[in-house]
């Protein structure tokens, strides 16, 4: 397969390819997905026919992305996604348990959506600052 990429459209599919492997693999220690790993490894390579030399590095004889790429504002990405759906998923889980985690369905998807809402203007006006864990003892 051929691809014409202008190097601002390959510059972004870096950027898609490294934040793809990095949700498939961040989290899976030494069981990494190495079809991924090989992936993002050849697109990466291409780095050296279009000049982007600041890109990638070299390791084990395999092309990886460089410190300088990761530091590049590509992490501050991730970080701002995870902030995003770290609130989503706590107010949707904190409003299942308030339904006893029931079946959503068309009878209680209403109610649902409501406490979802909820929680979100509660985080939204005081992030976690009325969050508290009750421990039995």
């Amino acid at each position: 397969m051929n691809m014409e990429l202008t190097d601002k459209e390959y510059r972004r599919l870096l950027d898609l390819v490294y934040v793809g492997n990095w949700v498939m693999n961040s989290m899976r220690g030494s069981q990494r997905i190495k079809e991924y790993d090989e992936v993002e490894s050849k697109c990466f390579s291409y780095c050296l026919k279009t000049g982007m030399y600041a890109l990638f590095e070299m390791m084990d004889g395999e092309v990886i992305p460089s410190l300088q790429y990761e530091e590049g504002g590509i992490q501050e990405a991730i970080m701002d996604y995870e902030d995003a759906i770290f609130y989503d998923i706590l107010a949707e889980e904190l409003a299942r348990r308030d339904m006893d985690f029931a079946p959503i369905d068309k009878s209680n998807d209403g109610e649902l959506s409501r406490r979802i809402d909820e929680y979100m203007e509660e985080f939204e006006e005081n992030g976690l600052n009325n969050v508290s864990v009750l421990r039995d003892e």
